[in-house]
């Protein structure tokens, strides 16, 4: 019980850690600090967690890690609609 606790916590953290990017990116119309490699670098970690939690069917990895994934790609997008503006 106490570690699907922490592992829960962990996860919901997870998930929102990208939101206030989001928000300032959309807000700014400014990616001008966001890293294009980190973005695909952590696209690609949290992609092989999902992969990992389906073998070990856990939610909450799945969860956590298709939330947090779905994030990073409105980020990635953005990074291309606002990058390409400031050309």
């Amino acid at each position: 019980m106490f570690w699907s606790i922490i592992g829960s916590t962990a996860a919901l953290l997870t998930m929102f850690a990208f939101i206030p990017q989001i928000f300032k990116a959309i807000r700014t119309k400014s990616v001008k600090d966001v890293s294009l490699f980190t973005l695909l670098q952590l696209s690609l970690g949290v992609s092989l967690w999902i992969s990992y939690g389906v073998h070990l069917k856990d939610r909450i990895i799945i969860t956590a890690n298709t939330v947090t994934l779905t994030s990073l790609v409105i980020l990635t997008y953005l990074y291309f609609l606002y990058h390409k503006a400031r050309r």
